[in-house]
């Protein structure tokens, strides 16, 4: 059979079966997903030039954390590796979108992404053709660093935080001298020789001397930055603020070792230049760069709160445990546990690594996966997770799974991922960073012609220099750059608190746009495992004594309707007999000896073979199927002795999930291979009016592709093997956690809980994280909508007013603190279930 590659997520494509196709440069390409296709659509130089990772078939879906692409039912497994970078040095999103043209365009590089609110650059390369030191080169080329992290454990994030504190440290010094030597300077600027005790000649010297320490040393990060870029060919924010404060100090220089070159043009100017006719802006130029300090101080310190879901779950970690070696306990260090050890843990402890319970018993409160606060019993058999809490009693465990592979590590992985990753929404301020500084640079240089133009000879160089350092000052990209990133930091992070794990930003937004949600029936809408609902007894025989004689017989069967009639028993306390006898016919039901009684238990069709009278209880039966239960009928001695029923339960919270869900204007739709009388019957109780039943799992997928050519935004959910197909081609993919591993994999967002209520309070958080990010948007876009045309005068002919070069600065660095701010109103987010 041919097969292709996608050129967009690297997956094998069997061209019969392909999602899509496109023809380019005279070749026809072929995607797995609608997804692919519309990436290729809108980039296809960019696929066709990158060599893109060769696809292998393998019962697991990997992801890697650029490629979220959607992937088809086949699963993908990139051949390239992936790094992540922590990147030191940058000011805006200009910085990030530099370093990010650089490494794209590396030598074996396939993808890259830089996120300026993590500081992290996110690298997959062909680890045949460059190595991580050949990345890290290729980053300080651009003139930025990079921290040295050799893992990706908590350890390197501990060291990362201590790196980001010592730079928060730094800034925080090198305010508070800015500050202090601002603070006289300001005051002699503002007294305009007022006050006779600061009219004394050598007052712009003394400026001088208290403002060039702030210069160069509270603002040399500036100056450096923007001499890096310069060389490289690039501006970005550094410039702005270089290119502002020096050339007010540089002009306030030669103005205070020259004045009487400049006394012609200042005779009547009447400026702030204290004991000489000649102004100057040493003012200016310290107190710009000890506000543009503070506002950096806030914003890392603010920024840093955005990551506290990860430094949350990287704590839950336990530092010990206590293992079983040889027949002694001893506490070793949580690193030191390997696959298989014996694990002993107490009342009150955190539970060290995964594993399965030998022996013992406890409640454990896993409100850290969960966000459920009830603790969930455990004994012999089930499963505990690395980080949760031992609550009661003691119990014995075999480690399965540690280090990174536990399902906390994973977690912290995938948020880590998700933080680093990028939402389309944010394409537009990308764009607009690539050009705004050099745009920002001409529109500052024409402010400064037209004022020295227009304005009378003896105030043209004060307003000329006055509106050229206020244009460069206020017009500053960091709010854009911060815009969408912070807000997705901290909605993936406050998803994860909750049991809602999402792969990326582009999940995240993309959910908010969803028309239509399709449910799987089994195991989402209900707890798919059968259990026993009715016994009815006929013929003298009583409830209790027909049920003892029924699963007595399916003890000997495998069959899941069997295992929940023998389960059903059991909970009522009735003892089983033994059978002597046992045949299964296939297609119809059993037959089996118990207690000396032929007992025959299954379908319609087998009792009519038997010629075994129904007494009219086939319209009960009818009446039971069409509740979505599935009769049984049963024959004792070749009499017909009753029925027995068994159903897969509606999950309790899912009826209440559904309806918050139809609220949200979202039409849902129930998806099942069950026949349509049932899948009707369980739609009913839940209130579901579209129904998709007796579909096939291969054709799950075709469904989902209908609705989307209906103009609908499909989410899919699900929790099984036979889902993956289905929630990889919905546009978003929602996996119930306690499924499989492929339909998690499979999927864009994983509910850590089993439950709907995590859908409903999912798509709240991505509507209130969209919500945040175009809040965002909106007022870094309008600040300097508004901001630019005052600071270059704009306002000057209706009010006489110019805007100060400090004013500029304090409104710049409020325009990013207050853009974080908003982002951080996420962690108050909570996925209340509200139904009317």
């Amino acid at each position: 059979m041919n097969k292709q590659i996608d050129p967009v997520c690297g997956m094998t494509v069997v061209p019969e079966s392909a999602a899509g196709q496109s023809e380019f440069n005279g070749k026809t390409f072929y995607f797995c997903s609608q997804a692919c296709k519309q990436r290729f659509d809108a980039e296809p130089v960019r696929y066709t030039n990158a060599s893109p990772a060769v696809a292998q078939a393998s019962p697991v879906v990997q992801l890697t954390p650029l490629s979220m692409a959607r992937r088809g039912p086949a699963v993908a497994e990139t051949s390239g590796e992936v790094v992540t970078l922590p990147v030191t040095g940058m000011t805006c999103a200009a910085c990030a979108r530099h370093i990010e043209q650089k490494l794209a365009s590396s030598p074996g590089v396939l993808r890259a992404g830089v996120n300026f609110a993590t500081a992290r650059a996110t690298v997959e390369f062909d680890p045949a053709k460059t190595d991580r030191d050949r990345l890290i080169d290729a980053v300080k080329e651009t003139g930025y660093g990079v921290l040295e992290m050799a893992t990706e454990d908590g350890a390197s994030e501990d060291r990362e935080a201590e790196a980001r504190e010592a730079e928060y440290r730094e800034l925080k010094r090198k305010f508070w001298l800015a500050a202090l030597l601002s603070i006289p300077v300001l005051i002699i600027a503002m007294s305009h020789r007022r006050f006779e005790l600061l009219n004394f000649s050598w007052a712009n010297w003394l400026q001088l001397a208290l403002t060039t320490p702030v210069v160069f040393y509270s603002g040399g990060q500036f100056y450096r930055g923007a001499w890096s870029a310069f060389r490289h060919r690039l501006a970005d924010m550094n410039t702005l603020i270089a290119v502002g404060t020096g050339a007010a100090y540089v002009y306030s220089v030669a103005a205070t070792v020259a004045p009487g070159f400049f006394a012609k043009m200042t005779e009547h100017a009447g400026m702030p230049g204290m004991a000489a006719d000649v102004p100057v802006y040493f003012e200016a130029a310290s107190v710009i760069i000890a506000l543009i300090l503070l506002g950096r101080m806030l914003e890392s310190r603010a920024k840093g709160r955005t990551s506290e879901a990860i430094k949350k779950l990287i704590g839950l970690q336990a530092k010990t445990a206590r293992v079983v070696r040889d027949g002694k306990e001893s506490d070793i260090p949580v690193e030191e546990v390997v696959v298989g050890d014996v694990v002993i843990v107490r009342p009150g402890e955190k539970i060290p690594v995964d594993g399965v319970v030998l022996n013992g018993s406890s409640a454990v409160d896993e409100s850290m996966l969960t966000g459920e606060s009830l603790p969930v019993e455990k004994r012999a058999g089930d499963e505990v997770f690395g980080g949760t809490i031992n609550k009661t009693g003691s119990f014995r465990f075999k480690a399965t799974k540690v280090g990174k592979d536990t399902v906390l590590q994973q977690i912290v992985k995938m948020v880590r991922d998700a933080q680093g990753s990028k939402a389309p929404i944010a394409r537009l301020a990308d764009a607009i960073s690539g050009i705004f500084t050099p745009v920002v640079i001409c529109i500052a240089i024409a402010t400064f012609v037209v004022w020295f133009v227009v304005a009378p000879v003896e105030y043209r160089l004060a307003y000329a220099l006055q509106t050229f350092v206020s244009v460069l000052i206020i017009a500053c990209p960091c709010a854009l750059g911060l815009a969408t990133p912070t807000a997705i930091m901290v909605g993936t992070g406050r998803g994860a608190e909750n049991g809602i794990l999402i792969k990326g930003g582009e999940s995240l937004e993309r959910v908010h746009k969803l028309t239509t949600i399709v449910l799987d029936k089994t195991g989402t809408i209900t707890k798919g495992e059968p259990v026993l609902t009715d016994v009815v007894a006929a013929n003298g025989m009583s409830e209790n004594e027909l049920l003892r004689l029924v699963a007595s017989a399916e003890r000997a069967s495998e069959h899941p309707l069997g295992e929940a009639v023998v389960r059903g028993a059991s909970e009522r306390q009735i003892q089983l007999a033994e059978v002597t006898e046992f045949n299964s016919i296939a297609g119809q039901g059993i037959e089996a000896r118990v207690d000396n009684h032929q007992v025959l238990l299954g379908n319609a069709k087998l009792m009519n073979e038997r010629k075994i009278a129904l007494d009219g209880f086939d319209s009960r039966a009818a009446q039971l199927s069409a509740d979505g239960k599935t009769p049984m009928y049963v024959a004792v001695d070749g009499r017909f002795a009753g029925l027995v029923a068994v159903a897969d339960q509606i999950k309790p919270e899912s009826k209440a999930a559904i309806k918050a869900m139809q609220q949200m204007g979202l039409e849902v739709v129930m998806i099942t291979g069950d026949n349509r009388r049932t899948a009707e019957a369980v739609a009913r109780e839940v209130g579901i009016t579209r129904v998709l039943a007796e579909v096939l799992p291969n054709e799950k997928a075709e469904e989902i592709k209908r609705l989307q050519q209906e103009k609908k935004i499909v989410g899919a959910v699900g929790d099984g093997i036979n889902d993956a197909p289905m929630l990889a081609q919905a546009d978003v993919g929602i996996a119930i956690g306690t499924g499989t591993d492929v339909a998690i994999e499979a999927s864009d967002i994983t509910l850590i809980r089993g439950d709907l209520h995590g859908v409903v309070a999912a798509i709240k958080l991505s509507r209130a994280t969209v919500r945040t990010i175009k809040q965002n948007l909106f007022w870094a876009f309008i600040y300097n909508v508004i901001g630019i045309p005052i600071a270059a005068g704009a306002l000057y002919p209706l009010t006489g007013w110019l805007l100060s070069p400090i004013i500029a600065s304090a409104a710049m660095s409020l325009s990013s603190v207050s853009v974080v701010t908003n982002s951080l109103r996420l962690r108050r987010f909570r996925p209340a279930l509200e139904v009317n």
